[in-house]
């Protein structure tokens, strides 16, 4: 008797956990952390699709880094959507413990939220010397292509070039990803003009090839490169991955994209496919900002 009462409270407090995350392989089937991590370990680029407000995200993150790098040492590179690319010289030197803090803050533009997501891991790789890779287009070149078309940016000084993907820069607009942005803003409701839409979603990929560009700029064989990067700009292997591929058709990547349900032990059935594996979070998870 005593043991059947022992199981049913062992079942009840099964039942009550509330689990704040579960993954899932590309076919909706639950797997656990260390899949996703023996995936990665052999991985040539791993790409782990955030939310850039969510805490489970960014505390995954940390954890698959310290692991990556308890495995790979000095064989694994970081790279950042978070940074931009002419503020590399202040991100190594911060890594590099040449900077302090404060000075790393005034010489870089940091998120708001860099202090609670993304500084762990910027002092993780300064405390272990791994190198880190600003890898995104500068704000102001993404913004003046959703402006004025790619084309503005061929006007820009060679040295200024430098932080962005080599021009000319092919956009195929057909792909889902891209498509779907175009979609939305040329909706029943919508006010953009066609040529306007077209240009946000060039915006977009100026920034998936630029951090391409800077991915395989830096990336070494025999290394992993592990990118953040907000989920979009790796769902469905597109994206960043899609410049990648015309590049590096070869290249071993996988993907881990991050979405909120209302259910983490259920599997959404919109998100077959949606990477190597899916991040399942509580859609009532709080945020941090």
């Amino acid at each position: 008797m005593r043991y059947f009462l022992l199981l049913a409270a062992a079942c009840l407090a099964f039942a009550s956990d509330k689990p704040a995350y579960q993954f899932y392989s590309q076919k909706l089937k639950a797997v656990n952390y260390q899949k996703v991590l023996k995936e990665a370990n052999d991985a040539d680029v791993v790409f782990f699709g955030e939310l850039h407000n969510n805490p489970i995200c960014h505390w995954l993150e940390l954890q698959l880094t310290k692991d990556l790098y308890a495995e790979k040492k000095t064989q694994l590179l970081l790279g950042a959507e978070m940074f931009e690319a002419d503020n590399q010289a202040a991100l190594s030197d911060y890594v590099a413990g040449k900077t302090s803090d404060k000075e790393f803050a005034k010489q870089a533009r940091l998120w708001n939220n860099y202090k609670t997501d993304y500084r762990p891991l910027v002092d993780f790789a300064r405390d272990n010397k791994i190198p880190m890779v600003a890898t995104n287009v500068p704000r102001r070149y993404a913004s003046t292509v959703a402006r004025q078309g790619l084309a503005a940016l061929d006007t820009l000084p060679t040295a200024q070039k430098a932080w962005i993907a080599p021009l000319p820069l092919t956009v195929d607009l057909t792909l889902p990803g891209y498509k779907a942005m175009l979609d939305m803003m040329h909706g029943d409701n919508a006010k953009t003009a066609p040529e306007q839409g077209a240009n946000f979603a060039r915006a977009q990929a100026i920034k998936d090839a630029t951090m391409a560009h800077f991915i395989l700029q830096n990336r070494k064989p025999g290394t992993t490169f592990l990118h953040y990067n907000g989920s979009y700009h790796s769902n469905n292997f597109e994206g960043i991955i899609w410049y990648l591929r015309q590049k590096q058709p070869d290249l071993k990547i996988v993907t881990i994209a991050s979405v909120e349900v209302p259910d983490t032990a259920k599997p959404d059935k919109a998100n077959e496919n949606l990477a190597s594996f899916i991040l399942q979070i509580p859609a009532d998870m709080t945020k941090t900002y």
